[in-house]
C-alpha cells in the first residue's frame, strides 16, 4: 500500500504551450511499472482551457467543481458540471476547460502507451471556444 499525502506533490502552472489562461495542475499519481494510469486534478480559471489534444488510450475526466466546457472535434461544445464523467476515445481530438465566466476543476485520468499519455496540438481559437 502507498499513501500520497495531500500537499506532498507541488502544484505546477499549466504550460502556455498546452493551455490558454490560468491553469493549475496538482499531480495525483503517475504511471509506474505496475500501473499504466496517471492522474491530476486540474483547475481552470474562467476563460482557461487546454489546447486541442489526443490521448493514445483515451482520457477520463471527473468534474469536481465549477462549470466547464468540453468539445470533441466536429462536435458541439458541451457543458460539464460536478459529478459528470467525460470519456474521450483513444486518439479523439478534443479540448476542455472552464466556461468564459466560471472556473472548473476536474480530475484527468489517462494511460501510458509506450511512454506517452498525450499528443498536444494547436491552441483552441477564441471563436471555437465561444462556440
Amino acid at each position: 500500500m502507498e499513501i500520497t499525502r495531500i500537499g506532498s506533490r507541488a502544484s505546477i502552472n499549466g504550460p502556455e504551450d498546452w493551455f490558454t489562461g490560468a491553469v493549475r495542475i496538482d499531480p495525483l499519481f503517475d504511471a509506474n511499472d505496475a500501473r499504466r494510469g496517471a492522474a491530476a486534478s486540474v483547475t481552470f480559471e474562467p476563460g482557461a482551457r487546454t489546447a486541442w489534444h489526443t490521448h493514445p488510450l483515451g482520457q477520463t475526466l471527473i468534474v469536481t467543481a465549477g462549470c466547464g466546457w468540453a468539445q470533441r472535434e466536429g462536435g458541439p461544445v458541451e457543458t460539464i458540471r460536478p459529478g459528470d464523467v467525460v470519456w474521450f476515445e483513444p486518439n479523439e481530438k478534443h479540448w476542455h476547460g472552464a466556461t468564459a465566466t466560471t472556473g472548473m476543476t476536474h480530475i484527468a485520468i489517462q494511460e501510458n502507451l509506450n511512454g506517452k499519455v498525450v499528443e498536444w496540438m494547436e491552441q483552441v481559437a477564441d471563436e471555437q471556444y465561444k462556440g
